[in-house]
């Protein structure tokens, strides 16, 4: 990363009341269209130009919403930066009640997730509406350091009218992107904000280091359940003969036989069970695996339609289980009360259900689709290419069968659920 993407928003040796002065100046000229007296950085610059490019009211933003208590819960369960928060907090929580800072963490969208610090800057952070489950992103608040972190994929610092808003003037905020190793997917920003007297040139430094440090651990537990992985796929892929890997959902390859040492596949979108034609081998054959894909190198030889069955066990009264046969060998994996519950009623409605219909079945309320959905992105977490979404259902590729015990009443007997009990 270039030095210049973690400059500082306040120059070295520069008095921070005369500078914001100044920067008042700057953007009341921009923002009436005549020539400032300094220009702006230019990643402020670029920033005032998309907001007045949108429209964005400099005096108000755009109104926003928070989310609601139950979509915050899901976004915070789904996120991989829950993962790490121990780690931020550890790092920055204490930091920013001694600076009088809050440290925030948002995920993509710039939906604020967490914050932790001073009582009383979170006080003034809820007059400002910067509360969690609120959208901190540019479109909605203007120039800041973290939707702009968001935008740039680069740290950034915001001080005193470097922010498009005016009524953020009063604020300095450091900002880092965060990514998902796995992917390279924007996972969100980790933030310190606080009132513009507690400016430091060396604040965005410290949150791009943490920031840095929490993608580090998200690698190495990566490494780690590609390790798992490993394991597993080295008796599968003898199993199997010919050419083919062993890869996580994410492609990052655990095992190969038969084909040059590679890192990584690029694996279709939406990647299903089945055929497919990849990048960097042809044509294959896909098949789920536990904790990912097994790829097999089709060549020239003819293509044997192969069903995966799945057999759902809910004959014990203390613990569920799904088991997977497929031509590479089979693997189980036990079932949470509530995910049996789910499978159940896949298995009894071949044709799927909707995410409203799930929580209807299972919740007995059919508004509970945010809690229904987050169960099953949990699911298909753990299961790959066996279920699909849109409706949520077994895949066409799936035999399915329901093992129950000899009495009716003794099928997960704790759940109440209406798709268990008949309602």
């Amino acid at each position: 990363m270039h030095q210049d993407s973690l400059e500082a928003a306040l120059p070295v040796g520069e008095d921070p009341h005369r500078h914001a002065r100044l920067l008042a100046r700057v953007h009341d000229a921009a923002l009436a269209g005549e020539r400032p007296p300094a220009r702006p950085r230019p990643v402020i610059d670029a920033s005032w130009q998309r907001m007045l490019s949108r429209g964005i009211d400099p005096e108000r933003g755009c109104a926003g919403r928070p989310l609601q208590p139950e979509e915050l819960g899901e976004r915070r369960r789904e996120t991989a930066l829950a993962e790490v928060l121990p780690l931020l907090r550890g790092k920055l929580a204490g930091v920013a009640e001694q600076t009088a800072n809050i440290m925030v963490v948002t995920d993509a969208d710039g939906r604020v997730l967490w914050r932790d610090g001073s009582t009383a800057v979170r006080r003034n952070a809820d007059a400002l509406g910067f509360v969690e489950g609120m959208s901190w992103g540019e479109e909605t608040v203007g120039t800041n350091a973290i939707g702009t972190a968001l935008v740039t994929r680069l740290p950034v610092q915001v001080y005193s009218a470097e922010h498009y808003v005016r009524s953020h003037h009063a604020w300095t905020c450091s900002s880092a992107p965060m990514h998902d190793p796995r992917s390279g997917r924007l996972l969100g920003a980790l933030d310190l904000s606080g009132p513009a007297a507690t400016v430091s040139p060396t604040t965005l430094a410290l949150v791009h280091t943490v920031a840095q440090l929490a993608e580090s651990q998200l690698h190495a537990a990566h490494t780690a359940e590609l390790e798992r992985l490993r394991a597993a796929a080295a008796p599968m892929l003898s199993r199997v003969g010919g050419r083919a890997v062993v890869t996580d959902g994410h492609g990052w390859v655990a095992a190969s036989c038969g084909v040059v040492p590679m890192n990584h596949v690029a694996l279709p979108a939406g990647c299903a069970a089945g055929r497919a034609w990849l990048p960097a081998f042809g044509d294959c054959a896909i098949e789920p695996v536990q904790g990912g894909w097994l790829v097999r190198l089709l060549d020239d030889e003819p293509v044997v339609e192969a069903r995966t069955r799945v057999l759902l066990d809910l004959r014990s009264s203390r613990q569920a289980f799904l088991e997977v046969t497929s031509p590479s060998g089979s693997w189980s994996h036990p079932l949470s009360p509530r995910h049996a519950e789910l499978l159940y009623l896949l298995a009894v409605h071949p044709d799927g259900r909707t995410a409203a219909q799930l929580a209807a079945e299972v919740f007995a309320d059919p508004a509970r689709t945010v809690t229904a959905r987050a169960e099953m992105s949990r699911l298909r977490r753990h299961l790959g290419g066996l279920l699909n979404r849109r409706p949520y259902r077994f895949s066409g590729n799936v035999e399915v069968d329901v093992l129950r015990p000899p009495d009716p009443d003794s099928l997960l007997p704790h759940s109440i659920a209406p798709v268990v009990r008949g309602r």
